[in-house]
């Protein structure tokens, strides 16, 4: 059937795409206000537009979609990416049961194991970090709990004194 009049038809929307509102993709035409990722629906343009056949997505819902899984293949060096993008609607294809890793890991290294069992204050009970970790009475303390229990003052190593686990002022 001939087109009279028009331009092509939206890959999107399927209405007449005129010259002035065009955007092209991958041989198709699209209106500047159509041209959004099918998934998570963010404006595209042609520096963040993946193709895929006849459907365009965000690099990074495309990403998810098409993109190798595993470790090593998230977002940076070395990272794991674990969004499937349910919440975009993605139906992700699954990898072969070989390459199935368990959740989690059966020897956990150091590393994993210092992040579980992080100290806690005696003062406050929240998890004391490296960072901001001053030990006194043998206890990790936050800096602005290593406080006198009486008068409050602010203590160091050379006037701090411990007694039943609570921190004084000599």
């Amino acid at each position: 059937m001939p087109n009279w009049g028009g331009g092509a038809k939206c890959g999107a929307c399927e209405k007449t795409v005129y010259h002035a509102e065009e955007i092209q993709c991958n041989g198709r035409s699209f209106h500047k206000t159509c041209f959004l990722c099918m998934a998570c629906r963010k404006a595209l343009d042609s520096t963040t537009v993946a193709a895929h056949e006849s459907e365009i997505y965000c690099k990074t819902c495309y990403g998810r979609k098409y993109g190798p899984k595993g470790i090593g293949f998230g977002q940076g060096a070395g990272c794991l990416s674990t969004d499937t993008g349910d919440h975009l609607g993605l139906n992700l294809q699954q990898g072969s049961p070989k390459s199935a890793r368990p959740s989690t890991p059966t020897n956990p290294s150091k590393f994993a194991k210092k992040m579980v069992d992080v100290d806690k204050c005696p003062r406050c009970g929240k998890s004391v970090y490296a960072a901001e970790k001053i030990m006194g009475g043998g206890k990790p303390w936050h800096k602005t709990c290593f406080r006198c229990a009486i008068c409050g003052k602010s203590l160091e190593s050379t006037n701090v004194t411990d007694k039943d686990g609570e921190l004084y002022c000599k």
